[in-house]
């Protein structure tokens, strides 16, 4: 579960429709607590003026008429019928005895002058709650005004249950739009990520389906397409001029090494001076055919023209086979080659094309881990992915030289014979597979792996 929320929270998407949700129920929530502040506030302002008017015409009748003349406008009060049910009142003489209003006793509190305040009464045998502003009168008497607060803190309480109602309502929205917002800018983005997983793959000519709209995607969507044409067909071009250079001189080339061992088988061992640049020659030419070579199964490899003969592969096999054709490489140059993990792996593929794929790695290992190396060529699935690696404990390379690794003629030792084109073929062959080559420090020395789709997925 936490796994899949931190997946969640790593999209953009879900992050912006968050905080924007976020944003809007914060200012919802703001205006409902301005709403009932407001609300509650009028209530209860409403309130004091009513009751500060009622002790004021209190106190005017008392100058006027003295504490029978309140009693009488006391009693009046509770019976005209108007906010009865809300008013209280209460006239006690100087020895505390009631002479008029609905309170059975007087509250606990002390005197004040004028301050109102909210306190627990007892109300025609009930407790209610209550505000209230109490007066001494001159003649040592007290006057009790207030205002039961039960009807008003159930208009608190509705205005409180809308608010709370109102906030979750927010919140079912910000949860929803936040969905919704991933959801539409997923398909949105959706796609022109999709176009790019695939061309990474290696399906250059995959491009980004117009979605139809007049939005900042859809011109996003055609820049896309644009860049990915001017890249296409400067990639087209680059293959092509080494393609058809590769095709073009392979047969004169092959005229050529025929025409100098027939040279060379005619010369005797009395020729011997002259017998030495000819087969320098055929070997730099024979070199020479197989950069071509190589470069023409690059070629092929990218066309695709073999995916079609996809079929379950048994890397795991193919591990074994590689293995047991390079053992006695590694013990000529006093390495030590090892066969682990020899776990199962089935990947969908080319059987011939990744052979040859893994047969480079170890060539690589073997070539450049050095005498008393250990060479080591695994295999394993690991989370639906169908491994098959080659490491050493060589020397390695540099960290900012993996990006390097497998671009054609690229070569770190220039010492070691080669033509930069081992890795290169890899690569190829990886991403025709839908795969990925990687690199890394196997601390010591270099680790390779051709990481591959499962042949389930």
């Amino acid at each position: 579960m936490t796994r899949a929320l931190r997946q969640l929270w790593r999209s953009v998407g879900f992050r912006l429709a968050f905080y924007y949700g976020l944003l809007v129920a914060i200012t919802m929530l703001a205006a409902l607590a301005i709403v009932y502040m407001q609300t509650v506030g009028v209530l209860q302002q409403r309130m004091v003026r009513q009751v500060a008017a009622s002790m004021q015409q209190l106190v005017v009748r008392y100058e006027a008429r003295g504490a029978e003349g309140v009693a009488g406008e006391i009693a009046h009060a509770l019976s005209d019928g108007r906010n009865s049910d809300n008013e209280i009142y209460l006239l006690t003489d100087r020895d505390g005895n009631k002479r008029a209003g609905n309170l059975d006793q007087m509250p606990s509190l002390a005197p004040d002058a004028g301050d109102g305040v909210h306190r627990r009464v007892v109300r025609a045998g009930q407790t209610v709650i209550a505000y209230l502003v109490m007066r001494p009168l001159p003649d040592g008497g007290m006057l009790v005004v207030g205002h039961d607060l039960r009807d008003q803190e159930s208009i608190e309480s509705l205005v409180a249950s809308a608010s709370a109602a109102a906030g979750i309502v927010a919140v079912l929205l910000l949860i929803g739009g936040t969905f919704v917002f991933r959801q539409e800018l997923e398909r949105s983005v959706g796609a022109v990520r999709r176009t790019a997983a695939r061309i990474a793959a290696g399906e250059l000519q995959e491009r980004v389906a117009p979605s139809g709209q007049e939005d900042e995607f859809a011109l996003l969507e055609g820049d896309i397409n644009a860049m990915l044409d001017r890249i296409q067909s400067l990639m087209d071009g680059v293959r092509h001029v080494s393609n058809t250079i590769a095709h073009d001189l392979r047969t004169p080339l092959t005229r050529v090494l025929v025409r100098l061992r027939a040279v060379e088988a005619g010369l005797g061992d009395a020729h011997h001076a002259q017998r030495e640049p000819v087969a320098t020659a055929i070997r730099e030419l024979e070199e020479l055919a197989v950069m071509f070579e190589k470069l023409l199964q690059i070629a092929e490899v990218e066309a695709g023209a073999r995916r079609q003969q996809f079929a379950p592969v048994a890397l795991h096999v193919i591990a074994d086979d590689v293995a047991e054709l390079y053992e006695a490489v590694a013990e000529l140059r006093g390495i030590a080659l090892l066969r682990e993990p020899a776990d199962r792996a089935i990947a969908l593929g080319d059987r011939d094309l990744l052979a040859g794929a893994a047969a480079n790695l170890l060539d690589n290992a073997l070539k450049y881990g050095g005498a008393g190396a250990t060479v080591r060529i695994g295999t394993h699935t690991v989370d639906g992915r169908a491994q098959l690696f080659v490491q050493d404990d060589g020397p390695g390379i540099p960290s900012a030289e993996y990006e390097r690794l497998g671009v054609r003629f690229h070569r770190l030792d220039h010492s070691t014979p080669g033509h930069g084109l081992g890795l290169a073929s890899v690569q190829a062959v990886v991403a025709l597979h839908g795969g990925r080559l990687q690199f890394g420090d196997a601390r010591p020395g270099l680790r390779a792996c051709i990481d591959l789709p499962t042949a389930d997925a």
